[in-house]
């Protein structure tokens, strides 16, 4: 089931669970079970994409080995793929060393563009706080702000000269006529 919108918070969702559950009888777990000791905190988007730059950049380093099938099959399946790449490594690193080398660039660039956005988000705080708003300083919504008043009269345009010569008439542009 797949849940969308704004109005649908955890505790509306704890809320109706707890009612179905006590409408058959079932009781609600403590409140104290449903903490959040183990809630994740944010995680900063730039900080995560270079990560997962600098694990990835590398495009000679597989991906691990699987299948979907099971038993001796599966085990047959994946030995069949080890032996596959490990025979073909040397091509597999000859395709793509040149990728290596850009995603290392990219890397790398993606990493000085990370640390000038923390740098000018620092800088906007500084000056955020050295600088009171326009709200603060009693400017908002019109106060103190001058009226606009009429705007100035432009003098009129002259009319536009007549052209020096006559323009000769249209050429038809069909084929064969």
């Amino acid at each position: 089931m797949k849940v969308l919108g704004k109005d649908i918070t955890p505790s509306k969702v704890m809320a109706f669970v707890g009612e179905r559950l006590a409408a058959r009888g079932l009781s609600m777990p403590a409140e104290s079970a449903l903490g959040t000791e183990g809630v994740e905190g944010r995680v900063d988007p730039l900080s995560f994409n270079l990560h997962a730059l600098e694990q990835n950049a590398d495009a000679t380093q597989g991906l691990p080995l699987e299948t979907h099938r099971d038993g001796l099959a599966g085990r047959a399946v994946v030995i069949a793929k080890r032996i596959f790449r490990s025979a073909g490594q040397i091509f597999i690193n000859e395709a793509l060393g040149r990728q290596r080398v850009f995603n290392g660039h990219v890397r790398d660039s993606y990493a000085q563009l990370a640390a000038e956005v923390v740098r000018l988000r620092q800088r906007v705080v500084e000056l955020e706080t050295a600088v009171p708003s326009p709200l603060e300083r009693g400017e908002g919504q019109g106060e103190g702000r001058p009226s606009p008043g009429p705007k100035p009269r432009s003098k009129p345009k002259p009319p536009p000269a007549p052209p020096s010569a006559p323009r000769p008439p249209p050429r038809n542009t069909r084929r064969g006529k």
